[in-house]
């Protein structure tokens, strides 16, 4: 009983009016109205497979899943079954829903990656032969057609030869009688030709008559001479009736016999029906594919954005206000979440909400929020929403609630009876220790109200601590201070409220987590003109703790409002960022591209202008091999490659101008990263030098740099080795370590390192020993890269291992 309630408060029937309407055929309109709520979360999981396949498929699809042709046959299988002759425009609905059925069946067969679909359809049997047979024999206007049978087809032969005959001859009598007929014309009466008939001279054409118009001045006469005719007429038609019965016979029967295979394709059809209007109106909704989580594994609940779904029809379609989403963050161990704030501020809508996101999520569909969606399968949800006063029981506000809450109780305990038999129901000893509980969902609505405030809070404390020891997850909301505190002595509970704008007097709708709910009524008293020495003496009455508790609530609240508006502005700013990066990497592509085409047509102009210079070259050659060439001729000919040579010879570049060099302390330009930079280390002899510019330092190249004004450095030339003398190395004079010369770098970053270390060795006289540690090895790869490319740095070796082995590096000074 408390289920049906349950559903009732949450207005789900609502939503499943709403799920219909997206619906293709009235068999998944009726299911959609009368959605049943899966038993286990594998079913749920199967439903939302079922939707999320559905979806991907509409979404290659040009024009969507169509289900033209299925109708609702399922009273025309059972008339079948009692051995009933179906009607025609019966048996063409069969044979439609046949044809419909093997288009779905096609549809899907022809996709990939729909596991779920395929094997739903996979089993599917629609009987092209039936549907064939009832086609030949039933005309799209659901008559039975001539050539059904021979029989029939003679016998409407036999009809048509016979009115024929009846016709001549009612069209003789017409001409021959035209003076007592009220108009040429041949009609019929009951299944008999008649012609009307003058009344005053009816004796002038003798017959039955069949019928008399309203004013009785026309009689709808069969002439005797036409009696026999008709007569025969009305035998052949009765014969036509049975034959074309026994053509429908045959065909029930036919459809008797395959009623099992028939009602499962219209299980099918339906299920994909179904399955189509969840995913369209979860498309509609802009909703996400919910994921099930295990509390019980530390996962959290994460609906953000979260928006009531008849709300958001009501806005689309009834031009209602703008749906205001809210945020549920609830982590594992969190099972009562109290919601306090002002009236109308969105504490009901909020436990309406998450009430149908979880019964959403249950019946296969996407839940309103954003990405990702993920909430637990509970096995029951179950609410105390609204005021069940009834004069007529005698109920008051008071007495509704607890009646409603005690059905609560015995939903709970009767679940724990089911899914913990043999194990004591008994609440755990200790509050915050993990007991087994079963996984239900509880919404109470103002619990605790409707009696007096003290023995109100107190009931509400005890059924609060009694539901987090037997429920998954209790949402309540409340207007009792003393239930704010319940989140400082147990670590089950948490507090919520709504937000409220004590400038313009109204709420905000918005979820503020963390935060109780402070008493505005004085306020709100104050603003709306009630005398000042009332609203003092109330405060007087509240006393100076309240005042307190709201003043630290407020300030909580502020400081809300800040970090979220500094949230807001590094949201902007990194939008920004990202949009100027994708403006620079489309500079950067098109220059490279219009690089490219430029290298590109030059490398086309140099081949031509190679190819011509050979042709030149060729000719010159063949004028000097026509015969014995003389000196001057030898002259011109050399004189003419000359000239090609400085014609298609490129021209020698000059030489560039030296560069500059840069030193410590020198200001330079990085182009590559758009930075100016201070150099800390002059370039070695690979041509690396480091720079600085703010807090980083970094190595760059030397050809990557160039001066403030535009210079570029000069190279590096590497000079040939010269022997190393044969001196001791450095690490072989002995050296002291002292608390002057040993530096501790543990726990620092390596940026930090760097800049300790660069102090340390500008001031060191000899060896430094640097303390790294091991860790993971980072530190300790930062030290050494900044050593091997320090000036002032000789060498480096691991220490010995009385001084920490490889924990520590020691650094050979110049």
């Amino acid at each position: 009983m408390i289920q049906s309630e349950t559903l009732e408060l949450l207005e789900w029937h609502r939503l499943c009016q709403h799920l219909a309407t997206f619906a293709a055929t009235k068999l998944g309109a009726t299911a959609a109205r009368h959605l049943k709520i899966p038993d286990s979360q594998t079913q749920s999981e199967q439903l939302l497979e079922q939707t999320k396949e559905i979806y991907q498929l509409e979404t290659r699809l040009t024009t969507g899943l169509s289900f033209e042709g299925i109708q609702d046959i399922g009273d025309s299988l059972e008339r079948a079954e009692r051995s009933g002759v179906l009607a025609g425009d019966e048996l063409l609905a069969i044979a439609t829903t046949l044809a419909g059925a093997r288009s779905l069946r096609r549809v899907i067969d022809n996709q990939e990656d729909l596991p779920i679909l395929t094997e739903l359809v996979a089993d599917l049997r629609t009987y092209p032969e039936l549907e064939q047979e009832i086609h030949r024999c039933i005309d799209e206007r659901a008559q039975v057609t001539d050539r059904a049978s021979q029989k029939l087809g003679e016998i409407r032969t036999d009809l048509r030869r016979l009115r024929s005959q009846i016709t001549q001859k009612l069209q003789n009598i017409l001409q021959a009688k035209s003076g007592a007929v009220q108009e040429q014309l041949i009609t019929q009466r009951s299944d008999r030709f008649v012609i009307p008939v003058k009344a005053p001279q009816k004796d002038a054409i003798p017959g039955i008559v069949h019928d008399t118009s309203t004013s009785g001045a026309t009689l709808y006469v069969e002439p005797n001479s036409v009696v026999p005719l008709g007569n025969q007429l009305r035998q052949i038609i009765r014969r036509e009736q049975a034959e074309e019965e026994a053509v429908r016979r045959v065909l029930t029967e036919q459809v008797a016999a395959v009623k099992p295979d028939l009602e499962r394709l219209l299980a099918i059809a339906t299920t994909l029906d179904l399955a189509t209007a969840r995913s369209r109106y979860s498309y509609w909704l802009g909703a996400n594919p919910p994921r099930f989580i295990q509390r019980e594994d530390s996962e959290t609940i994460t609906l953000r954005n979260l928006r009531h779904p008849l709300l958001v029809w009501q806005q689309k379609h009834e031009q209602g206000q703008p749906v205001v989403p809210v945020d549920l963050l609830i982590n594992p161990l969190i099972r009562v979440v109290t919601i306090t704030g002002p009236n109308t501020g969105g504490k009901t809508v909020t436990l309406k909400t998450l009430g149908l996101a979880a019964l959403m999520a249950k019946v296969g569909l996407f839940v309103p929020a954003r990405e990702p969606v993920e909430i637990p399968w509970f096995d029951k949800v179950l609410a105390d929403i609204g005021d069940e006063q009834s004069l007529q029981q005698s109920l008051s506000t008071f007495s509704g609630h607890i009646r409603r809450i005690s059905r609560i109780l015995e939903a709970l305990g009767s679940e724990e009876d089911e899914g913990d038999k043999g194990e004591s129901n008994t609440p755990c000893p200790m509050p915050h220790a993990p007991c087994p509980m079963p996984n239900s969902l509880v919404l109470l609505d103002e619990v605790g109200a409707g009696t007096d405030p003290v023995e109100g809070s107190a009931l509400a404390i005890a059924l609060l601590q009694y539901l987090a020891n037997h429920a998954q997850l209790t949402i309540a909301t409340t207007h009792f201070g003393e239930l704010k505190a319940l989140k400082y002595e147990d670590e089950r509970f948490e507090n919520a409220s709504v937000e409220f704008d004590e400038s313009t007097l109204s709420p905000t709708y918005r979820l503020l987590w963390g935060i109780p709910g402070r008493s505005n009524a004085l306020t709100i008293a104050l603003r709306l003109g009630l005398k000042p020495e009332v609203v003092q003496q109330a405060k007087t009455q509240v006393g100076e703790a309240t005042d307190e508790v709201n003043q630290v609530i407020a300030g909580l609240e502020a400081q809300r409002r800040r970090q979220e508006t500094k949230a807001a502005e590094a949201q902007s700013l990194l939008q920004q960022a990202e949009r100027l990066y994708k403006e620079v990497s489309a500079k950067a592509a098109s220059l490279e591209e219009r690089e490219s085409s430029l290298r590109a047509s030059q490398e086309i102009a140099v081949q031509q202008a190679i190819a011509q210079a050979k042709g030149e070259i060729a000719q010159v050659i063949r004028r000097l091999q026509k015969g014995t060439p003389t000196a001057q001729e030898a002259q011109q000919a050399t004189n003419a490659l000359n000239q090609i040579g400085q014609l298609y010879q490129p021209a020698t570049p000059a030489k560039p101008k030296p560069g500059f060099m840069p030193k410590v302390g020198d200001r330079i330009r990085v182009p590559k990263l758009g930075q100016i930079a201070d150099v800390i280390a002059a370039p070695n002899e690979d041509g690396e030098l480091s720079v600085r510019f703010g807090l980083m330092k970094m190595t760059v190249k030397l050809q990557d740099v160039e001066s403030l004004d535009g210079q570029k450095p000069e190279p590096v030339v590497k000079a040939k080795p010269a022997p190393a003398p044969v001196t001791p190395p450095p690490q072989s004079v002995p050296e002291i370590r002292t608390s002057q010369n040993t530096i501790d770098l543990r726990g620092k970053r390596v940026a930090d390192a760097e800049y300790i270390l660069d102090k340390a060795i500008s001031e060191a006289t000899g060896p430094v020993w640097i303390i790294h540690g091991y860790g993971t090895g980072k530190l300790r790869q930062g030290v050494h890269a900044f050593l091997q490319h320090h000036s002032r740095v000789n060498n480096y070796e691991p220490a010995e291992q009385t001084d920490g082995g490889s924990g520590v590096t020691v650094a050979y000074i110049k």
